[in-house]
């Protein structure tokens, strides 16, 4: 995909999705910023793969619910690197929540700060230095909850990733006269570490279900939601912008323009 020496910034990228997403740009040429929120170790382990790439890789932890820490993360990232061309924004949370009557204040809170604001507060901080230089891709982690409903209970996550998803169009249309391309990406169930957490039975069951309400009978991969991001991060997808891209293997139960 033609990356080679373009400096991006993956948030959340200790694990699952982020991880892969920083593994895949530097298989492309990129070096990657990996930020992190708690897990110092795993980020570091990324760094080392990145680096066995051939690429600069750099952890930088930061909340990115706390403007102040995504501030100061954008300023080292400069700093070592001159630049950011790439921004993925994947860092998120999930659990479930109350139902829309019982959803407290508390969950909102905490599921809007990263999901939500935590995008907000990257591009503000990344988006100046890629105005300056006239290019750069924006990459949003949403969700297919964000399109349709069938999740029971998880009423504040929806809502959150739905609001990506607007946010998306918006800064697509502010930013586009900048040649920066912005983009969403929403993705149905990945096997990912966190969707393992749970017992075997639970997973099982979860697993048998995707099977049959999903068009290619399976759960995704990690590295499958990477490629996407990847060639959204290259000059291969230079007009598309504005756009949300559900990659779910044509879930039926979502209400979703999928199968």
């Amino acid at each position: 995909m033609n990356l080679f020496n373009k400096i991006s910034l993956v948030t959340g990228a200790s694990r699952g999705i982020g991880r892969a997403i920083a593994l895949g740009l530097a298989k492309e040429g990129a070096d990657v910023v990996v930020n992190y929120s708690t897990r110092r170790e795993k980020a570091d382990e990324v760094v080392d793969l990145i680096k066995k790439e051939g690429r600069r890789g750099l952890a930088i932890q930061a909340d990115v619910s706390k403007q102040g820490e995504v501030k100061k993360m954008v300023e080292m990232a400069i700093k070592e690197f001159g630049r950011i061309d790439i921004l993925v924004n994947n860092a998120g949370v999930f659990w479930k929540t109350r139902g829309v009557l019982e959803a407290e204040e508390e969950q909102w809170g905490k599921l809007m700060g990263i999901n939500l604001y935590g995008v907000q507060y990257c591009v503000q901080a990344v988006a100046p230095h890629m105005i300056k230089q006239r290019y750069g891709k924006i990459i949003n982690i949403a969700s297919i909850a964000g399109i349709g409903i069938s999740g029971k209970r998880s009423i504040a996550y929806e809502v959150s990733k739905a609001a990506v998803i607007m946010l998306t169009k918006k800064l697509a249309d502010e930013l586009g006269e900048f040649n920066i391309n912005v983009n969403a990406i929403a993705p149905g169930y990945i096997d990912t570490d966190l969707l393992r957490d749970r017992s075997e039975e639970s997973l099982k069951e979860l697993f048998e279900r995707v099977k049959t309400n999903t068009a290619l009978r399976r759960i995704g991969k990690a590295e499958e939601v990477a490629d996407l991001a990847v060639f959204l991060s290259s000059d291969k997808s230079s007009f598309i912008t504005g756009q949300v891209i559900v990659i779910d293997g044509g879930r039926r139960d979502y209400f979703t323009h999928s199968v």
